[in-house]
């Protein structure tokens, strides 16, 4: 009898082996769901009543410190074991018409997704010297440069966000309303070979409320855990716990002007970070007597 049972049990333990590894892709041994079914953490519900302050925040998030790297990479589309970076992820949902995308930090210009897919990769036309011809004039061809996006241009993230102290608990909170993907852009003026430095630029703006976007966000795995692969968040928990170093930029102020506009090198710094440290002092006096 205990033969009996301890054959079955093997059968058992043997068949749901072969099950796993025929669900699964022959990539895998087991299938990850954890990530891929999640659902965006739901916000408190907030009424404009419950509000007592509030003011707005940008902030850059620089690629270039060591701790916003997993941002950055992968940069490869092989070899890098279904991993993205945040840049491609937002790039193939516009692409798929999944979220939509504005021209402005405050969302009031919609952008057409396939419109703009269309425009940022249009081919260039450029005149390229072949030679001379047997009247020593020079002599040009046509040729199709094709655009693609790069997320390894990707080096910083301009990030919006709103600041808070509600009335129900007087506790200090925060929601993030936009991002955008950073860039150095320029252009030629016709076929003059003047070229003019816009300097970074936003390529779009993505909601960062819209559910959409949050879903998206919710889905898919960030790796911020270098040194393992399994329990790592997702870009919704990277955002909603703010998990990256950023610096602030900007203030609401009634001058409309961000810091650089009027401070410069050192000064920059101390004002940034005297804002950052304001915001935080105006939560700590909410719950002094």
């Amino acid at each position: 009898m205990r033969r009996l049972a301890t054959t079955i049990l093997m059968a058992l333990i043997t068949y749901g082996a072969l099950a796993q590894g025929l669900a699964g892709t022959p990539n895998e041994f087991y299938t990850e769901k954890l990530v891929s079914e999640q659902s965006p953490t739901p916000y408190p519900y907030l009424r404009e009543t419950d509000i007592v302050w509030s003011t707005n925040i940008w902030k850059t998030i620089d690629l270039n410190e060591a701790f916003n790297q997993f941002f950055y990479f992968p940069i490869d589309s092989f070899y890098v074991e279904g991993r993205t970076n945040l840049a491609n992820l937002l790039w193939n949902a516009i692409v798929a018409n999944e979220i939509p995308i504005f021209e402005d930090d405050e969302l009031k210009i919609p952008l057409d997704n396939a419109v703009f897919v269309a425009g940022y990769t249009k081919a260039d036309t450029l005149l390229l010297e072949i030679g001379y011809s047997d009247d020593d004039e020079e002599q040009y061809t046509t040729v199709i440069r094709p655009k693609f996006f790069e997320s390894e241009e990707i080096y910083r993230y301009a990030l919006r966000e709103v600041w808070f102290i509600g009335k129900a608990d007087s506790r200090l909170d925060s929601r993030r309303i936009a991002l955008a993907p950073l860039k150095e852009s320029s252009f030629e003026l016709g076929n003059s070979g003047i070229v003019i430095n816009q300097g970074i630029v936003p390529i779009f703006w993505v909601p960062m409320q819209n559910m959409a976007v949050r879903r998206l966000l919710a889905r898919n795995t960030a790796y911020p855990n270098k040194w393992n692969t399994v329990g790592q968040p997702s870009w919704d928990m990277i955002f909603l716990s703010q998990y990256y170093e950023a610096y602030v930029t900007r203030e609401s102020n009634v001058y409309n002007r961000r810091i650089d506009q009027y401070l410069t090198g050192e000064d920059a710094i101390l004002e940034s970070e005297a804002i950052e440290a304001k915001v935080f002092e105006i939560g700590d006096d909410m719950w002094e007597y």
